[in-house]
């Protein structure tokens, strides 16, 4: 099992990560100067791959990541909540 710091270290750049690609996303759905754009579909993403794979199953065990299926993990409800 990880230590608590590198478990807190690792949902906090995949929460960054997670926020960046949503505005992103978000920032390229607006269809005109005047609109506000929409909001983005993403969910789950490939997690920041300075963190070993123990890393993010441990997250699942937690119960503060979701496994999406194909690599992809997701915030679960109540951390997504908390952003």
């Amino acid at each position: 099992m990880a230590d608590p710091e590198t478990l807190k270290r690792a949902l906090k750049a995949f929460k960054k990560r997670i926020k960046l690609m949503k505005q992103d996303d978000e920032s390229r759905l607006s269809h005109g100067a005047m609109t506000m754009g929409e909001r983005s579909a993403i969910v789950g993403i490939r997690p920041p791959g300075e963190f070993p794979q123990e890393i993010w199953e441990e997250l699942v065990k937690q119960g503060s990541l979701r496994y999406e299926g194909h690599g992809l993990y997701a915030l679960t409800e109540d951390q997504g909540a908390r952003e």
